[in-house]
């Protein structure tokens, strides 16, 4: 517990902290989430729970100003955000500027911005982006022509989509309305530490990485996931990132340099992201992950991104823990993630020798 961070937080009133910690003053018996608003206690009268329960165990009451027992306050912008959201949800020959929502729904457009970032946690034009790739990708898969899809999803030329190919779809549109059934990957599958361990490349990258017991099994999950691509066994092409992948596991370097080519939601992406930012050696909880997301009450979707993380160890997400750090589920063994962050804290003990 990061008490000077959570002191604070209080004096701040930072809602990224809501849900994530309360705090209770030894002078009056009541505890608080730390966006109360009620008068700021002196800091030897506080102490700090990590949650509600803990307090009330503690002899605390909860406050009737800010109910720190529920789970969340209704914001009081959500029904215009989720009016807005509904808005952006619809057709539209192109997306709507911020000023045009802003004139709309009588607000200005950077308190729109920034109350909309604050709820969704993404700008209102990348939430009305998402959608419009939606349709774009409904329409391929029911067979449109990709120039028909493209229009009729809200881009205003082909050029947008095939500028942002690998962010939309990881291939060109063509490609993904035909299910990638000409896609080629190659894979090697060799013995390691943990077992055995598979890595997937497509021409664009690393696309899988995977734990397993045997080859078998590790070649049956990579055919399942791209049952259309046409499948290579190559283990000495894949030599760079094998070596690296192996020297990783047994502790000899503490960092990977693979290219990724990898098909994710915005909220993976994000998520990801952070768990890539989280230094060797060092482990976050899932709440903490929420937190540096924008979302502090996001900690099972947190989770629920970390569980589909395709590539092992190229995303860190064994170094994100339960708050009382206890190891989580671990897609490829809890035994795995033990092992690999003890080798992760031994490298850094011993200097990386």
């Amino acid at each position: 517990m990061n008490e000077q961070a959570y002191w604070e937080a209080v004096q701040n009133r930072d809602s990224a902290y809501d849900n994530v910690f309360v705090y209770a003053v030894k002078t009056t018996g009541i505890f608080c989430r730390p966006t109360c608003p009620s008068r700021r206690p002196f800091r030897e009268n506080v102490a700090f729970f990590d949650t509600p329960d803990d307090a009330q165990n503690a002899g605390y009451r909860p406050c009737e100003r800010c109910h720190p027992t529920q789970d969340a306050i209704p914001d009081p912008h959500l029904p215009l955000i989720t009016e807005i959201c509904r808005y952006l949800e619809t057709e539209h020959e192109r997306i709507p500027t911020l000023d045009e929502l802003g004139e709309k729904f009588n607000m200005s457009p950077y308190h729109l911005q920034r109350v909309f970032k604050r709820l969704v946690g993404i700008s209102p034009r990348q939430y009305a982006d998402s959608y419009r790739q939606g349709r774009l990708k409904s329409a391929l898969k029911n067979g449109a022509t990709a120039t028909d899809a493209v229009y009729d999803a809200g881009y205003n030329t082909s050029s947008q989509v095939y500028e942002q190919t690998h962010q939309l779809l990881g291939m060109t549109p063509i490609h993904y309305r035909n299910g990638a059934d000409n896609m080629t990957i190659t894979y090697a599958i060799v013995p390691c530490s943990l077992g055995y361990i598979l890595v997937a490349m497509t021409a664009g990258g690393v696309c899988k990485i995977a734990l397993g017991d045997s080859e078998g099994e590790l070649g049956a999950d990579l055919h399942m996931e791209f049952p259309r691509a046409t499948m290579t066994r190559d283990d000495e092409k894949l030599t760079s990132a094998v070596h690296q992948l192996l020297a990783y596991l047994d502790g000899e370097q503490a960092s990977l340099a693979l290219p990724l080519d990898i098909i994710a939601t915005s909220f993976q992406r994000r998520v990801w992201e952070i768990l890539r930012q989280i230094p060797y050696g060092e482990t976050r909880s899932y709440d903490e992950v929420a937190v540096m997301l924008g979302q502090p009450t996001a900690s099972r979707a947190v989770a629920r991104a970390c569980a589909t993380n395709p590539v092992a160890l190229a995303i860190p997400c064994h170094r994100v823990v339960r708050k009382n750090g206890d190891l989580a589920g671990y897609r490829w063994g809890i035994n795995r993630k033990r092992i690999i962050l003890q080798t992760e804290h031994d490298y850094i003990a011993t200097g990386g020798e």
